[in-house]
């Protein structure tokens, strides 16, 4: 087990998402969906080093997953990764400065010490994908703007020891809240979000034997709060680390291992076998 792995929640929800992965003197981030200035401002915060980032993938073109990409890869010397679908229907101002490498979902990609396993997600736009990222011994997945229960979140979700997985409105609110009828059946529908009981059915129908910490991510301002994510999820908390990652600021940073993580704010040990057992978060 590598004990240099952090991942952090810098940005999620439809205002900006951005989730960072560190192994070492390395780094990747899934979508950029914050200004290159509040990406600088949030990191800080959280002593992440933005110049360790060597990769981004983007997980489809709209624009609170790619809206910091053009100025950040001009100030970086970075690959991103992207489908061709997405590449297509992404506005030129997002786009790279340097030619995206183009993905296929079901596509494995390796940078550095990290394997990316891309898979195709319903999801209203041209070709979106999500990542399950393998690195150091351990399994991150990236779930978000999923519409429904698809083969490959299943099956992703089932290998992850971490997950941000969707959990982006609550029903009633969104049944009896302010957005037009339009927007909520787009919401609502299959190639939308996930709302928190979809989520908490994933969870259980897939009953994911190694999952240790799941952050709930992607949460409406208008039609959720963090308190009722967490309530829809109250019954797995025994078996689960559950928390909600912030719209508003970059979340704890997640360390995995012992040897540097002495004195740090969110501490995972993971133990040598990697399937479910009671974990110990210092």
């Amino acid at each position: 087990m590598n004990n240099n792995v952090k991942i952090c929640s810098i940005a999620s929800g439809s205002n900006g998402n951005a989730y960072y992965i560190e192994n070492g003197e390395e780094a990747i981030l899934i979508d950029i969906g914050i200004s290159y200035k509040q990406l600088k401002n949030r990191a800080k915060a959280r002593g992440i080093d933005i110049r360790k980032i060597k990769a981004v993938f983007i997980t489809h073109e709209h624009s609170d997953h790619v809206r910091g990409l053009r100025v950040f890869s001009q100030n970086y010397d970075i690959d991103t990764y992207m489908t061709q679908g997405t590449a297509h229907s992404c506005r030129p101002y997002y786009m790279p400065a340097k030619a995206a490498k183009r993905i296929r979902c079901g596509e494995t990609i390796e940078v550095g010490p990290f394997k990316v396993f891309c898979f195709a997600k319903p999801h209203d736009v041209a070709e979106p994908c999500s990542f399950r990222i393998e690195t150091g011994g351990l399994s991150i997945g990236v779930f978000t703007d999923i519409g429904c229960a698809c083969d490959g979140l299943a099956e992703n979700l089932a290998e992850c020891h971490v997950a941000f997985l969707e959990s982006n409105y609550d029903e009633a609110m969104l049944r009896d809240g302010k957005y037009p009828e339009y927007l909520k059946r787009r919401i609502a529908s299959d190639e939308g979000h996930l709302s928190n009981a979809q989520a908490v059915r994933i969870i259980e129908q897939v009953n994911p034997a190694k999952l240790h910490t799941l952050i709930l991510s992607h949460l409406s301002a208008d039609n959720n709060r963090p308190q009722i994510a967490l309530k829809a999820f109250a019954h797995l908390a025994g078996r689960y680390k559950i928390s909600t990652a912030s719209r508003y600021e970059a979340g704890e940073i997640l360390y995995v291992g012992e040897k540097e993580c002495t004195g740090q704010q969110q501490t995972i040990v993971f133990p040598e076998r990697l399937d479910r057992v009671e974990l110990k978060v210092l």
